[in-house]
């Protein structure tokens, strides 16, 4: 129920309260004294590892895109892991492709996949599972800023696939497909990926 309502009250956390900066620190912050190894990838380390679309989304923002890893280890090393993938858009105007104004206040919510993969490896690591588990969150804003990603305009994923963006409204398939790819390679026993889906 902690945990719950942990994932609960990030939700409903404003965006200018809860950038993706703020998203990780609290991420960190609630795991200390738990069996929670937290890492948090910056946009250098984002870029070096190339994950083209969640830099494409954040390329609107002045907030830095995150990259948030929950590893926990609650069974022998050769037990495959269970891989929690978020999408953990701090705020979402749909970028170029700009939503209506009516309702967008509710789009401080694209980020409860990431809250509830938080929350989830917090139940974990709390209940002492016998598991091993890794979660992971992309979190950026989707703004329409001067630099931002431009319908048709091309990148390059993680998988090193190219996409080409027909909206920008579509950004989180765009962020996920970095995270799940990345997830992929850890050889996983399965990933469950948790999105938002909102819209006009």
């Amino acid at each position: 129920s902690d945990c719950q309502n942990f994932a609960r009250q990030l939700g409903d956390i404003p965006g200018n309260y809860l950038t993706p900066t703020l998203l990780a620190k609290a991420a960190v912050d609630a795991a200390k004294g738990t069996k929670l190894k937290v890492s948090v990838w910056d946009k250098t380390k984002i870029k070096k590892e190339r994950f083209g679309g969640l830099l494409a989304v954040a390329a609107g923002s002045d907030q830095e895109p995150r990259f948030i890893l929950m590893e926990y280890k609650g069974a022998p090393a050769s037990k495959k892991p269970v891989c929690f993938v978020g999408k953990g858009l701090t705020f979402d105007t749909g970028g170029i492709s700009i939503k209506p104004s009516q309702s967008m206040e509710e789009m401080k919510y694209d980020m409860c996949g990431g809250a509830n993969v938080i929350g989830t490896m917090l139940a974990i690591a709390r209940l002492g599972l016998k598991i091993n588990a890794i979660g992971y969150v992309p979190s950026t804003e989707n703004m329409p800023g001067p630099s931002a990603t431009k319908p048709g305009d091309v990148f390059v994923a993680r998988n090193g696939k190219t996409v080409e963006v027909f909206n920008t409204d579509a950004e989180g398939r765009l962020i996920l497909g970095d995270a799940l790819a990345y997830a992929s390679e850890q050889k996983p026993a399965m990933i469950i990926d948790t999105a938002t889906l909102t819209g006009a």
